[in-house]
């Protein structure tokens, strides 16, 4: 049962309110409002941290049904500053289940409006692009709302989310050195399936302290935030390039293109869900993928700098996957672990493994 029932409601930036009930966390969520189209997953993508700051809107109407389990997290805790759904489940049915969703969310002191048109939400940001919001109690004064929605923008997500110390994990023959940028569980485990054993770095750690650890390969994780906030990690990928194969993902995809010369930008409104597709230009086949980004390369600061184009979104256009010629690297803007997701894409950590092996 809930407790005593509060009542809440997010606000934009442009002013729209959108009243509904409180679950949760006691404070007050500030952050930028973006949403994510899986119809399943939702304690992954609570945990994952490439979500770091932002208050996530579900666009599917009901969440919660299926309880919460510790096995399904992603990340150490949740790192969202608040969640947006149309129905919380308060009988969640599943063998797994050992927790429902509010118990979740209140242990995680995550503030959390339900009872909300979550697909008005996610029309207005498509229509506008991200907005900053906060999720407040109803009779919260105007100017104290205010206040909180002119507050400065977060930069230092990565930091929050890195893991505070060198760790190693499996027993594989294959030496990977990962660089934790706010990586998730299920993409160590899916390398460490492919016979590999892994020194997980701080974001922090320098290109000279990875290169001790005489790794087989280089894995650049994903991970929050804007990759231009990040110039210390970029001139230590460029010492990194061309000493050992490199993979990465997602924010390590951006911030590789970044020591490469090439450019980001910040998108209308990114790609968040496990149904994205994506199309491998090589052999024509269209992937569905699990993605989290809201930046993306630009396909004009490419030309001339040894990179070429390997996959592409076909809901926009936008760049999913590159390929660099002058050494042995290549990253891709999804999610090839999933979880959530579908499982599609184990031939690319086959593709690191290969190259890690001379072939």
């Amino acid at each position: 049962m809930h407790e005593k029932v509060r009542k809440g409601k997010l606000v934009l930036k442009d002013g729209s309110v959108f009243e509904g009930t409180l679950y949760g966390g006691k404070r007050n969520a500030v952050g930028e409002v973006v949403f994510t189209t899986g119809m399943s997953g939702y304690q992954e993508t609570l945990t994952d941290p490439s979500f770091c700051g932002q208050i996530v809107v579900m666009t599917y109407p009901l969440v919660g049904n299926y309880g919460c389990n510790p096995l399904f997290n992603q990340g150490k805790k949740c790192f969202f500053q608040g969640f947006v759904i149309g129905e919380l489940c308060d009988c969640p049915s599943n063998w797994r289940n050992e927790q429902s969703l509010e118990e979740f969310l209140t242990e995680q002191d995550i503030p959390t409006l339900a009872g909300v048109d979550t697909r008005a939400i996610t029309r207005k940001i498509r229509n506008h692009g991200v907005l900053q919001g906060v999720i407040v109690p109803a009779e919260m004064p105007e100017e104290e709302v205010q206040k909180l929605l002119d507050l400065p923008a977060v930069h230092n997500q990565v930091e929050q989310v890195t893991t505070p110390e060198v760790y190693t994990m499996g027993e594989g023959k294959l030496h990977v050195a990962v660089m934790d940028f706010g990586i998730k569980r299920n993409i160590l485990k899916s390398i460490e399936a492919f016979g590999c054993r892994l020194t997980v770095f701080p974001a922090s750690a320098t290109a000279e302290e990875v290169l001790a650890c005489d790794p087989d390969g280089i894995f650049l994780s994903n991970g929050p935030g804007d990759p231009k906030d990040l110039p210390e990690v970029i001139e230590n990928i460029k010492k990194l390039i061309g000493k050992k194969p490199i993979f990465g993902i997602c924010l390590g995809h951006q911030l590789m293109a970044l020591a490469n010369g090439a450019d980001t930008y910040k998108m209308k409104f990114g790609h968040r869900g496990i149904n994205q597709p994506v199309k491998y230009l090589a052999t024509g086949r269209i992937y569905i993928s699990a993605q989290n980004h809201g930046y993306a390369v630009d396909e004009k600061s490419l030309e001339g700098k040894g990179i070429n184009i390997s996959h592409i979104s076909m809901n926009d256009g936008t760049i999913e996957g590159l390929e660099y010629t002058k050494h042995p690297t290549f990253t891709v803007q999804y999610h090839p672990e999933a979880c959530p997701g579908p499982g599609d894409h184990d031939y690319l950590f086959k593709h690191f493994v290969d190259m890690m092996e001379g072939r």
